[in-house]
């Protein structure tokens, strides 16, 4: 019932940038939070940031300072922007939602690679 697609990765240098975004769509009536979350290969998946309906955030403690999640209501739509990039960023990021569709659920997007090199 609901679709995310995620876009944004690629690769970056060590102190570069990179942008995701997240785009919800399907039966949508509302959205409670979203956030996303990374994948290294041999680690768990881990939260890297959230935004929780009324504009709080939390953030992974590896990633404060360097990392701004937001999101866009009317698109219903999340973003995270990635500044200071280090090697050990380099993971496959997903997004995920909790919405109000035909029953309250969690979706997850399909991921994306993001990769930190020189």
């Amino acid at each position: 019932q609901v679709h995310l697609v995620e876009s944004g990765g690629g690769l970056a240098q060590p102190g570069g940038s990179l942008r995701l975004s997240c785009a919800a769509s399907g039966i949508i009536l509302e959205i409670y939070s979203m956030a996303w979350y990374r994948q290294a290969p041999g680690n768990q998946r881990e939260l890297v940031a959230a935004t929780p309906s009324g504009g709080s955030t939390n953030y992974a403690d590896s990633v404060k300072g360097r990392f701004t999640i937001s999101r866009d209501n009317a698109k219903n739509t999340v973003y995270l922007q990635m500044n200071s990039l280090k090697p050990e960023d380099t993971a496959v990021y997903y997004c995920n939602v909790e919405v109000r569709s035909v029953y309250r659920g969690s979706w997850w997007g399909q991921g994306t690679q993001v990769t930190v090199s020189s």
